[in-house]
């Protein structure tokens, strides 16, 4: 199934997992996505490192800074997917920054990516309309899903366009501010989510940024279709117990 026809089945309660590619080892990558799809996750966001991440927060920042000292590059992270695949399902998201798809060749990005099995990306600095005029073609082309993001800032007029333009889901971050935020969600998040449901979009949405626990996690998932966590997920992996700390995290969060 696509991301959207995943998230659209199940309707509610979307997991959206994020992990970063190459942490805490190199070799980590494979065990935590197959551990994320043993728990039943419904969806895995893949960070590629990036040496200057303008959308995240320390935490993933200090992750992805790990990931290119453990020797991460992106030849690496789509053998890793290709292996991943043999044992998995789950979608995979890859999310990423517009200059890692420009240095490596668009089109040469997207071919592979597709064929090791990367079914959409989220890249926040793209332009809409770059992505409209330039790449959607190229998207349609090799069958690879987009997410473009919404914030509390976003005019209805781009939250149209947003969903519009996004074919797996429209990520709605849930503060002005980066990731890895923590606190319950405010009632100004709460009037903002209420705004982007009566909107009545086409897409589904998943709400990310702060989501940390299980209660912001039901909190989210009853303004939207599910949640994104990521900097707690980060932050609750143990190096010397992979697939224990994942087995924990999750069932807390559920």
């Amino acid at each position: 199934m696509t991301i959207r026809q995943t998230i659209l089945k199940k309707g509610k309660g979307i997991l959206n997992v994020y992990c970063t590619a190459g942490y805490p080892t190199l070799d980590s990558t494979v065990t935590i996505l197959n551990s994320l799809s043993d728990q039943g996750v419904d969806l895995i966001e893949l960070g590629m490192p990036y040496s200057d991440p303008l959308a995240d927060g320390t935490t993933i920042q200090e992750s992805s800074q790990v990931a290119l000292k453990n020797g991460l590059s992106l030849d690496i992270l789509f053998d890793q997917i290709r292996q991943a695949r043999e044992y998995t399902q789950t979608p995979i998201i890859a999310m990423g920054y517009y200059n890692q798809m420009l240095q490596y060749g668009v089109e040469r990005f997207l071919s592979i990516a597709h064929d090791v099995g990367i079914q959409g990306l989220i890249i926040p600095d793209i332009p809409m309309d770059i992505y409209e005029r330039d790449y959607q073609v190229l998207f349609e082309k090799y069958n690879m899903e987009i997410s473009f993001l919404i914030t509390p800032l976003t005019s209805d007029l781009r939250v149209q366009q947003a969903d519009r333009l996004s074919t797996a889901f429209i990520y709605v971050v849930s503060q002005t501010s980066i990731t890895g935020k923590s606190g319950e969600i405010s009632d100004a998040q709460k009037q903002y989510f209420e705004r982007i449901a009566a909107m009545n979009l086409e897409s589904p949405r998943l709400i990310g940024f702060g989501i940390h626990d299980r209660a912001t996690y039901e909190q989210a998932c009853n303004y939207s279709h599910g949640a994104i966590v990521g900097s707690a997920f980060i932050r609750a992996l143990d190096a010397e117990d992979v697939e224990g700390s994942i087995e924990s995290f999750v069932s807390s969060l559920r």
